[in-house]
């Protein structure tokens, strides 16, 4: 079945191999790296452009980077503190990812039968790829919605839940992690699972291999029913996707980007290491809130944000930089 038509804005990137229930071979991971990496590559400049690493000590770098900013963008990530270098810089590229494969399954995970006759380096290779493919979606400055259309089992779980926003269907989309059952726990799966569901949920589908439904998750994932009358589920999914798709391309896409790497950098501030502050609470929400006031301020400084906000008090719609002509 075909992919639904994506609004302007928005690409896809796929898993190719149905008959293979999509399996992460080597040449399947190739592809998903490949994929992303032109995905977040400047077709003028040919520079790959991903987010910074999610520490929080790179902020002062951000800053620094936006107070000394020249258009000849000096440093690394300097295109990130701009909304109008984000637009030149990353012309032409997507604002927006959808990871999407062809039913019945989404990912069936590792490709056991090639994995188990490949030599010793090749199954590092493997593993090794495999990660730099979750990093490449975590690190992509364009936000990844996930089109969950099937069983994602194994590291074809991990893919799912490390995409930003994934979306189920309800009926037939079940998550698992089998490893256990066959002497080859799912540990790297799991840190994907672990930071969407909890530790207590992770672990217990790590240790038991039973799976969970899409309807169980339906608070950290989102779920969609099938369509009322003649509308199947593959059609009701395709048409939360593409609603997605719509609202997050209609956004600012510097600023999302930004928020994105604030996010996850901030969800690593839990009190117990991280950036210090006197008085900290012990949840480290008080670093975090700290932290992230200095982000907001590095928002507000955005050509986007200044334009969001006039556009708001002038009543009318706001004109991001690289979606048209301000007036």
């Amino acid at each position: 079945m075909s992919l639904p038509v994506l609004p302007r804005r928005a690409a896809y990137i796929t898993l190719n191999t149905p008959q293979r229930r999509n399996a992460l071979s080597l040449a399947e991971l190739h592809s998903l790296r490949d994929q992303l990496i032109k995905a977040n590559t400047s077709p003028t400049t040919g520079r790959t452009l991903l987010l910074p690493p999610f520490k929080p000590d790179l902020l002062s770098r951000l800053e620094l980077a936006h107070s000394n900013f020249t258009s000849n963008l000096s440093d690394e990530y300097s295109w990130l503190v701009s909304a109008r270098a984000f637009a030149q810089e990353r012309q032409g590229l997507p604002s927006v990812l959808v990871l999407a494969a062809h039913e019945p399954v989404f990912c069936s995970g590792h490709d056991l039968r090639e994995l188990r006759t490949l030599p010793a380096a090749q199954v590092s290779e493997t593993f090794r790829l495999c990660a730099e493919v979750m990093s490449l979606i975590r690190r992509s400055p364009s936000l990844v919605v996930g089109r969950i259309s099937g069983p994602a089992i194994a590291a074809g779980c991990q893919l799912a839940l490390t995409t930003d926003l994934p979306i189920a269907h309800a009926d037939g989309t079940r998550f698992r992690l089998p490893g256990a059952a066959l002497g080859l726990p799912c540990s790297s799966p799991v840190t994907a699972v672990s930071r969407r569901l909890g530790n207590g949920r992770a672990f217990w589908m790590l240790a038991t291999a039973e799976d969970v439904s899409a309807k169980e998750l339906g608070d950290v994932v989102r779920v969609v029913h099938s369509g009322e009358g003649s509308e199947g589920w593959v059609q009701a999914l395709d048409r939360e996707v593409v609603g997605t798709v719509e609202r997050l391309a209609s956004m600012s896409p510097q600023q999302s980007a930004m928020g994105k790497w604030a996010f996850w950098t901030q969800a690593s501030l839990t009190g117990a290491d991280g950036i210090e502050v006197e008085g900290s609470w012990g949840d480290g929400y008080q670093d975090a809130a700290e932290w992230a006031g200095r982000v907001m301020a590095l928002h507000a400084k955005s050509e986007d944000a200044r334009e969001g906000m006039d556009a708001f008090l002038e009543k009318r719609a706001a004109v991001w930089c690289g979606f048209g002509e301000r007036k």
